[in-house]
């Protein structure tokens, strides 16, 4: 009898009554802190794109991805963040004069940025 392609990759087996199951473990990944960006992204790919989830889940490389996705995403934010306070000319000079203004206007661009992370980065 030819051996089974599980056992040419040196899968083993475990007898469970008149049945062998296959002993199926899932790679070991180094943990990575992952962000709200990477939460996101995780709860999309589990959602909507399950074929590449558990592509990355089976192979070990999840938590690095979603790790990447974060810092991409965070960086992102960052960027635009302070490349519309500097195009708006919301400065310091205005928080301290007008506190109110500057943190509506503050807000504004935080949500603007965070629309913009969520569909170059997250939900693609």
């Amino acid at each position: 009898m030819a051996k089974s392609l599980f056992k040419e990759l040196g899968g083993k087996h475990e007898r469970q009554g008149d049945y062998l199951i296959p002993c199926i473990a899932l790679p070991a990944e180094e943990e990575q802190p992952i962000g709200t960006w990477g939460q996101r992204h995780f709860d999309y790919l589990k959602q909507y794109r399950k074929v590449t989830y558990t592509n990355l889940l089976t192979s070990g490389r999840l938590n690095a991805y979603l790790a990447d996705i974060d810092r991409q995403a965070q960086e992102r934010f960052e960027r635009l963040i302070e490349g519309m306070k500097q195009g708006q000319g919301i400065t310091e000079r205005l928080k301290e004069e007008n506190a109110l203004e500057w943190t509506g206007r503050l807000n504004n661009i935080r949500a603007c940025a965070r629309e913009i992370v969520n569909r170059e980065i997250i939900y693609v």
